[in-house]
């Protein structure tokens, strides 16, 4: 990514993008779960309110300075990451019980929202741009979503002791 952006000016960078994510006219490539999940190309639909009800039960809200739509890209990968920051705390303790909490969560989340529409978005971005730097981008963020395996990770990990809480 780094030999990517280094073709594209902070101005070419900024333009496409708009012309991706922002508008203002049609986007090319929506960064709205809901838009895939739901269908009918519209924001903070069902399954926008079941994704800030996930937010709730791991007990955050949305910051009032947080301008975007809770099913926004940046939202659920933020979401995805504090899920692993607090697996990870959980494993320095050896709390193997909140252990098993947060992997589920991270399967449920993937499984149900951040890992069904992924793909369609990055290939919207690829086929919106012939920017390289966005398309790569792309690509890597598809295959680290795609590629998680929060149960899998875990019990590499941990090792059998794990397996048999896991399991």
């Amino acid at each position: 990514m780094g030999k990517a952006i280094s073709h594209y000016s902070n101005e070419d960078l900024a333009i496409d993008y708009a012309k991706l994510f922002v508008g203002p006219y049609e986007l090319n490539a929506p960064p709205y779960g809901s838009v895939y999940l739901d269908g009918e190309r519209r924001v903070m639909g069902d399954s926008t309110m079941e994704v800030i009800d996930m937010y709730q039960q791991a007990g955050l809200s949305i910051d009032d300075d947080f301008k975007e739509v809770p099913d926004h890209i940046t939202a659920e990968l933020e979401f995805m990451y504090y899920l692993i920051f607090k697996e990870i705390e959980a494993i320095g303790r050896s709390e193997i019980e909140r252990v098993e909490q947060f992997v589920k969560t991270q399967e449920q989340f993937l499984n149900k929202f951040l890992g069904q529409w992924i793909k369609p978005f990055c290939e919207k971005i690829k086929e919106g741009t012939d920017n390289e730097f966005y398309i790569t981008l792309a690509d890597c963020v598809s295959t680290f979503v795609l590629n998680s395996n929060p149960s899998g990770n875990i019990r590499e990990l941990l090792g059998k002791r794990t397996q048999k809480v896991l399991n």
